[in-house]
């Protein structure tokens, strides 16, 4: 895996050589997560992510389902005043820790193995990469931990199983702001096969 995220920020894997031009800054990340760092869904995140920071960095923030801890890391590397990442796994809290650590911003960030029950206080910026099922589940947990204004990204669902998730969205009172797509082809599949996946920011007054 190689992103850029910035002109002077850049993720890549452990295996994946990279001579960083000077002042840039580049995060090395093991992986091993359900959504993965070149995974589509994790790039679409990213890149809402990436958006949303570059208008206001400073957000407390808040990625649930942490997995390697790739959202998490890279939006304390982009300007979010501080990160927690939640995560049912302990390898995945391991993971992220150790992604941390290797990276220097351990002071940055706190990991929580459980649930978003556990949590108290609210976010500015809050991710959820999840399975579609997960998101059905989680629309009160994210409503309950956001601040005022503050902007939610979600992602890992597909185009066709958007309607019932924006729903339960829109009763709770958040707005869809942006939307980005990017879809999945696989030579092997026919094309009925394909899809798209979706991400989206919503924002809630």
């Amino acid at each position: 895996m190689f992103y850029r995220l910035s002109p002077d920020l850049v993720l890549r894997s452990r295996w994946r050589p990279y001579r960083p031009r000077p002042g840039e800054r580049v995060l090395v990340l093991a992986t091993g997560s359900v959504f993965p760092p070149g995974h589509t869904a994790t790039r679409l995140c990213l890149d809402l992510l990436t958006e949303t920071l570059a208008g206001g960095p400073g957000a407390r923030l808040l990625d649930v389902g942490c997995g390697s801890g790739v959202l998490l890391l890279a939006g304390v590397a982009a300007g979010a005043q501080f990160g927690v990442g939640v995560d049912l796994s302990w390898r995945a809290v391991v993971t992220t820790r150790n992604n941390a650590r290797a990276n220097g911003l351990a002071g940055a960030i706190q990991l929580i193995r459980g649930s978003t029950e556990s949590l108290r206080g609210t976010f500015g910026v809050l991710l959820g990469n999840l399975p579609w099922a997960v998101q059905m589940d989680k629309v009160e947990e994210f409503t309950r931990l956001a601040a005022p204004n503050a902007r939610l990204i979600l992602s890992g669902f597909k185009d066709t199983q958007e309607e019932e998730l924006r729903g339960r969205y829109e009763s709770a009172g958040w707005v869809l702001s942006s939307r980005l797509t990017r879809d999945e082809w696989v030579i092997e599949l026919p094309p009925e096969k394909s899809y798209t996946w979706v991400a989206w920011r919503l924002t809630r007054h």
